[in-house]
């Protein structure tokens, strides 16, 4: 382990990457502070550039997008009430209270020292418990991948989108969308309509950056707004950090952290649920839970510490089980199998060269992130009042130029564009787009195993032989307790609203 460590370390220590993590974090940073830019869209759109990278170089920019976005929400949260992205909506509440009292310099500060411990906790996380979980995938076979993919797809499906019924609905469209091309077992081309383009099936990269990039440029130009948010930076006062400000809430840090990377290493809980979880743990623990929500210094520390702490706990399933944490990481998962790399033992082993400097370059993203935060995070407010015809234009282009250079073909370009506008569809009809992602990734996935199992049970019964593996069957259990969870939740809420009602007409 001591040996890995440090090989991944003598290789991250180079101009190109650290250049690339500097560059990466600047980036995230930027997509994070522009309302409605989530880092879904800022990895989907960068990852066409790593094509001509090495894998190490190009992790490094991809993973410092990732962390830098994620703190980035929490700017425009806290300057003007609206989250860059989800997982700063907790950051709002006692964020923006501050703002209205003058103490914006501080709460920037604070949710930049908060964001920079989150990642820092659930870094080391991935460090000393991603190896561990990679050797107990090695009793992984086709069975127990097959079980593990639909696990994932029942927790996405249930767990992105407040409707279970359009969940599911996205889920098997996305589950439809990886089937097309050639069937792994027999050879025979599936929904192909006659276009060879689609013999490979659908390429991954295209799909992605249309649902969430070219998705938000339609949104933006249909919308008709000039720039997207109205923000007025003048107004910060600019507060000198200490160093008593990397050390204000040691416990909160450390426990909001701990939550979010529990939180990210669960398939599809998000960054905004380990954010409010935090949040509340935050109060709950705190000596004066009454100034949470009126402008507390420590509530933006509970939030930012743990929806940051997602970061490394999403990669912890990714990278060892192929199971991403949220939509983020099924972007990445897309990255790393385009790289030619797979999920697993192999990745911490075999490819431990390209695995531990990822890791670490993590790190070093997150020490980037809170220095450039301390000095720049109202700057970054500025972004925010970018014109929507510069920045629409920006990113159509890099869109168009990533999904052309994947194959030269213009066809993924169509590829692009078709699913931009499928994705407007989505989101203007409240369907999200990550079950469709993670159906098109996990549906091979499953697919393949299922039919490896078929041929291992050799005739005999499939659910016995699945019963017969005790990680199939625990991966089962999961599997009924997800799909069960969100029925529950329901209910008791429903029961909740009803006897509410009760107690109000009886009054």
């Amino acid at each position: 382990m001591l040996e890995k460590i440090l090989l991944g370390i003598s290789l991250v220590i180079n101009f190109k990457i650290l250049i690339m993590i500097l560059v990466g974090t600047i980036l995230g940073i930027t997509f994070g502070a522009l309302p409605g830019f989530t880092a879904s869209m800022g990895v989907a759109v960068l990852i066409p550039l790593t094509f001509g990278m090495k894998p190490v170089v190009g992790l490094a920019l991809l993973g410092a997008v990732y962390c830098g976005a994620i703190y980035g929400g929490s700017i425009t949260a806290i300057l003007i009430a609206t989250p860059g992205t989800p997982a700063a909506a907790a950051t709002v509440l006692d964020g923006y209270e501050m703002t209205k009292q003058g103490k914006s310099g501080e709460a920037l500060i604070e949710a930049t020292t908060a964001s920079f411990w989150g990642g820092i906790i659930s870094a080391l996380a991935l460090l000393f418990i991603g190896p561990a979980l990679a050797n107990a995938a090695l009793k992984f076979g086709p069975p127990e991948y097959f079980m593990l993919a639909v696990f994932g797809l029942t927790i996405i499906i249930t767990l992105t989108t407040k409707s279970i019924l359009k969940g599911i609905i996205s889920g098997i469209f996305g589950l439809l969308i990886g089937s097309i091309g050639m069937d792994p077992l027999l050879g025979y081309p599936r929904f192909i309509f006659g276009e060879t383009n689609l013999l490979t099936g659908i390429s991954l990269v295209p799909a992605l950056i249309g649902l969430y990039s070219m998705t938000q440029v339609f949104m933006l130009i249909i919308e008709g707004n000039t720039q997207i948010v109205e923000v007025d930076v003048s107004k910060v006062k600019t507060v000198k950090p200490t160093w008593k400000d990397l050390i204000r809430y040691p416990v909160t840090y450390i426990r909001s952290g701990l939550i979010g990377t529990f939180v990210g290493a669960l398939p599809a809980a998000g960054a905004s649920i380990a954010a409010f979880i935090g949040y509340n743990e935050g109060k709950r623990f705190s000596r004066t839970p009454e100034k949470y929500g009126t402008g507390h210094r420590e509530a933006i520390a509970s939030a930012e510490a743990a929806n940051n702490g997602v970061t490394g706990g999403s990669l912890i399933t990714m990278l060892t089980l192929g199971i991403p944490g949220n939509s983020t990481t099924a972007i990445l998962l897309g990255g790393i199998m385009i790289q030619g790399l797979r999920p697993g033992n192999e990745l911490f082993t075999t490819n431990a060269h390209i695995s531990y400097p990822f890791i670490i370059s993590l790190f070093l993203a997150n020490f980037a992130m809170l220095i450039i935060g301390l000095y720049g995070a109202k700057y970054f407010a500025n972004i925010a009042k970018t014109p929507v015809n510069i920045l629409a234009t920006i990113i159509i282009t890099l869109g168009v130029m990533g999904s052309y250079a994947i194959n030269n073909s213009m066809f993924d370009v169509g590829i692009m564009l078709a699913f931009g506008l499928f994705g407007y569809l989505l989101k203007t009809n409240n369907f999200e787009a990550s079950p469709i992602v993670l159906g098109m990734i996990l549906g091979p996935i499953a697919e393949s195993g299922l039919t490896q199992s078929r041929v291992l049970a050799r005739g005999g019964s499939l659910i016995g032989y699945f019963l017969g593996r005790p990680i199939c069957l625990v991966l089962g259990i999961l599997t009924l307790v997800s799909l069960l969870t969100p029925l529950i939740r329901d209910s008791v809420y429903i029961k909740h609203v009803l006897n509410k009602n009760e107690r109000s007409n009886k009054i």
